[in-house]
């Protein structure tokens, strides 16, 4: 489980200087930007809080979707048909024809957006947290693969830590943009760009090894069916 978190960390950092293209320009136009000192740490800390949280939502949802394939007994290929789904975007997106997937889902994204540029246009700080929740929302590539991760899970409560510790990796690059455009240099972002379709393979892997049942500590433990364990203390000579 802590290895699960921490490549949910390691995916939201790596991947957060892919999505400072994106989310860098809301960042940018946040009223913070005439504070000073504590104030506009505050704000800063606020709209992301509210960022972490819309993930952390994302991941109860996801976890609990998850659950239902667990009470189903389809756990086991749940991990291997996500982690060989991740396999396949990644190939898809980062191979040799750079193909680009795209989902018409304007219907989602557009009354989102709308809120959030009512929202930006009054600048005032007390929608921070509100701005950063519907940010949050919007679709990304990146979120897509967290939400993977959260799926297998099969728990909203693990959902939900999951997704927090993706936004939570994310939070060094997003509060340094904020505070200062040109911290992050542009050869950095680059570097650790090229590092992001290694992390997602890793966990795409992970995955895969998860599901196979290989009875290996932490990494691939044996997933039980629900019931199993009382049908096999039934059956158990006393």
């Amino acid at each position: 489980m802590l290895l699960t978190f921490l490549y949910a960390l390691s995916l939201g950092f790596i991947g957060s200087f892919h999505c400072i293209g994106m989310c860098g320009p809301i960042a940018l136009t946040l009223p913070v930007q005439h504070l000073e000192g504590v104030r506009k740490q505050a704000g800063i800390l606020l709209y992301n809080a509210g960022r972490v949280t819309a993930y952390a939502s994302l991941g109860v949802i996801s976890g609990w979707l998850g659950r239902q394939f667990y009470l189903g007994g389809l756990q086991q290929w749940l991990s291997i048909i996500l982690g060989s789904g991740m396999l396949l975007l990644i190939v898809l997106q980062y191979g040799f024809q750079r193909a680009r997937i795209s989902l018409n889902i304007r219907f989602y994204t557009r009354p989102i957006k709308v809120m959030l540029g009512h929202l930006l246009r009054r600048q005032q700080q007390h929608t921070l947290y509100a701005i950063g929740f519907l940010n949050g929302l919007l679709p990304c590539g990146l979120v897509w693969f967290a939400i993977t991760g959260a799926v297998a899970t099969g728990s909203s409560f693990q959902g939900a830590l999951f997704m927090a510790a993706f936004g939570t990796g994310t939070l060094p690059a997003m509060i340094a943009l904020t505070w200062c455009n040109d911290l992050i240099s542009l050869s950095l972002r680059n570097r650790l760009r090229r590092c992001i379709p290694f992390v997602v393979t890793i966990m795409a892997v992970l995955l895969i090894i998860r599901g196979l049942n290989l009875n290996i500590p932490y990494v691939s433990p044996v997933l039980t069916v629900p019931g199993e364990k009382i049908i096999e203390h039934c059956v158990k000579p006393s």
